[in-house]
């Protein structure tokens, strides 16, 4: 892990930063080409250039958040493997995701990323730590559903283990379907309401509810899911008044009701479901 020793993590302005962008970049929920990324940056008193040389001072990396990239002959992927070698040569260079540069055009601070190196010529950035939002905490994994070591265990629980998977495989498909978005999905942070997932669009944070529809009502599911939603959102925007805070229903497949779609815009709930997540 290479730690930021010069601007103890924390990029406090793109005044005076030479700047180089991996691609286009989601600013505040829309995305946004490299050369107009240029033109914001320029605005706020920084220079830019396309490529990456001793120049540069500060990498914005938009479309590639969450994977792992490797120098292999693309130009924006270079431009994180050469801000890892800077700093291993002692010459720090700052890292921001998309939401740290919406940040910074708004003349607020935005965490500088640390770096973690896999294999030979393989990156990844690391996520900023949670504490900054005090909503979103670590990347979320899937689980999966144990194995029962009981027959008359495995018969009790056999609708659960379905609806756990189920549920589950619906947090793995929309993972998916966000990180091909570039957008990381996180767990919630130690302290703040224990929603099944949550991401950023730029300064906007999503808040979900996941419920599976396998060995259940699908009415009491659903009804769970807005009551528990609205309850984080509430929570968090209690706490976090500062923030925008918007709700999410995500359903294992679309409801068979159609009632639900009117019921979830009038209580500001986003209802989604999968596979393609429409809404979200």
């Amino acid at each position: 892990m290479v730690l930021d020793r010069t601007c103890q993590g924390t990029v406090r302005s793109l005044i005076g930063h030479t700047i180089c962008f991996t691609g286009r970049v989601l600013v505040d929920g829309e995305w946004t080409v490299r050369t107009r990324c240029e033109e914001l940056a320029e605005g706020r008193g920084a220079d830019t250039r396309t490529d990456f040389s001793r120049k540069i001072t500060l990498v914005v990396y938009g479309d590639l958040a969450s994977k792992v990239v490797s120098d292999s002959r693309r130009a924006y992927s270079g431009k994180l493997v050469g801000a890892g070698v800077s700093r291993d040569e002692g010459r720090h260079v700052c890292v921001v995701d998309a939401d740290g540069f919406s940040k910074l055009l708004k003349r607020r601070p935005a965490p500088c990323l640390k770096l973690r190196r896999s294999g030979a010529g393989h990156v990844r950035p690391v996520a900023a730590a949670s504490s900054e939002s005090g909503v979103l905490g670590a990347p979320l994994r899937v689980r999966r559903p144990g194995r029962r070591p009981s027959v008359d265990l495995a018969l009790d629980l056999n609708h659960l283990d379905k609806a756990t998977a189920a549920h589950e495989a619906t947090v793995g498909a929309l993972l998916v379907h966000l990180s091909g978005q570039g957008i990381e999905v996180r767990t919630h942070a130690p302290g703040a309401p224990a929603f099944d997932a949550g991401w950023f669009r730029g300064a906007d944070v999503f808040i979900a509810e996941v419920k599976s529809l396998t060995g259940a009502r699908e009415d009491q599911q659903i009804r769970l899911g807005i009551g528990q939603v609205l309850d984080y959102a509430h929570q968090l925007r209690t706490s976090h008044p500062g923030r925008r805070i918007h709700p999410v229903l995500v359903l294992e497949k679309r409801p068979t009701a159609p009632r639900w779609f009117p019921l979830s815009r009038s209580a500001g709930i986003r209802l989604t479901w999968a596979p393609d997540f429409p809404g979200v």
